[in-house]
């Protein structure tokens, strides 16, 4: 990095991870291989049905293969050097690969947060206007909805990663963490971080705050579209189509907004550790579960069922 000082940096960082008792890593390396393997795989086959069944290439379902394809990328980005950490006898990470990780990590995850917007955005349209769904949401405006939530995920993060690993880190060189996740390596730098966790702040007001609150506003007019339907049924089901997309946005931003939102003084280690695998690791492994169970397109496709399952326009 520019105006990196080598005499008094360090050059490799060390992830804590969970345990140092062998018998420990060996069984957590079990339970976070087979997790690793079932998020992959679920996710994958949501792609895969997506890409190959007609009846899914709507906006929706092509909103929640981007969806499939973040959590996939996130999840690899941590879980495999993870499992190589619970059974080797070295656990330091390049301060080059530290910066890297970080950067994906925080690429994927900021893109997920603008997505579920965008997600929120296709439900008002579908339900608050049904007739005019195609029209609202044409393709093109689809994929200019994806690029500009990967733009802002990949500038964001930019300016997240660089304001971070900036900073002069002159020992000790050991993250309580089980990977480079910002306020974690921010914690070992030996220089006052009070500025970059403003800068912090300011991009999760715009990443986090903001997001939720086009997403309630969202999720306002639909409940009150709904509540306008005399059909119980129809209302039902229109609550239905919904509370997929409010379930995975709850497993996401609840701790998201606790690692990213909390100030410095109730930084806990072992806490955050925790909390940052649920929304990295299981949060992934819940989407694909949370949708191929409410979902009778997906479950649909799985099965072969073709025409005749439920479309997403109601």
């Amino acid at each position: 990095l520019p105006g990196q000082n080598q005499s008094c940096w360090v050059s490799e960082f060390i992830l804590r991870g969970f345990s140092c008792d062998p018998m420990s890593n060996r069984i957590l390396f079990i339970a976070f291989l087979l997790l690793y393997l079932s998020s992959v795989l679920g996710n994958g086959l949501i792609v895969i049905l997506i890409c190959l069944d007609v009846n899914l290439h709507t906006p929706m379902y092509f909103f929640l293969c981007i969806l499939s394809l973040l959590d996939v990328g996130c999840v690899t980005t941590t879980v495999p050097q993870m499992l190589v950490h619970l059974l080797a006898q070295s656990q330091t990470i390049a301060f080059a690969g530290c910066w890297l990780q970080m950067y994906v990590f925080g690429t994927l995850g900021l893109t997920e947060c603008l997505l579920f917007v965008v997600m929120a955005y296709d439900r008002y349209v579908a339900i608050c206007y049904p007739l005019r769904y195609t029209v609202l949401l044409s393709w093109g405006l689809c994929t200019r909805l994806a690029a500009g939530t990967w733009a802002c995920g990949f500038f964001s993060s930019l300016i997240h990663t660089f304001s971070t690993m900036r900073l002069p880190y002159c020992g000790p060189n050991v993250v309580n963490h089980y990977f480079c996740e910002g306020p974690s390596v921010r914690s070992l730098a030996c220089t006052d971080t009070h500025l970059i966790a403003m800068v912090d702040l300011v991009i999760s007001v715009f990443m986090v705050v903001v997001p939720l609150s086009l997403i309630l506003a969202s999720y306002i007019s639909i409940v009150q579209a709904i509540l306008k339907i005399k059909s119980t049924q129809a209302r039902c089901k229109a609550f239905s189509t919904c509370a997929s997309h409010l379930t995975v946005v709850t497993f996401f931003y609840a701790p998201a907004t606790y690692i990213y939102m909390r100030p410095n003084s109730s930084y806990s280690p072992e806490r955050d550790k925790q909390i940052s695998l649920f929304y990295n690791v299981f949060t992934a492994l819940l989407n694909p579960v949370v949708y191929s169970l409410r979902n009778k397109d997906i479950k649909g496709a799985f099965f072969k069922e073709g025409p005749g399952v439920e479309h997403p326009v109601l």
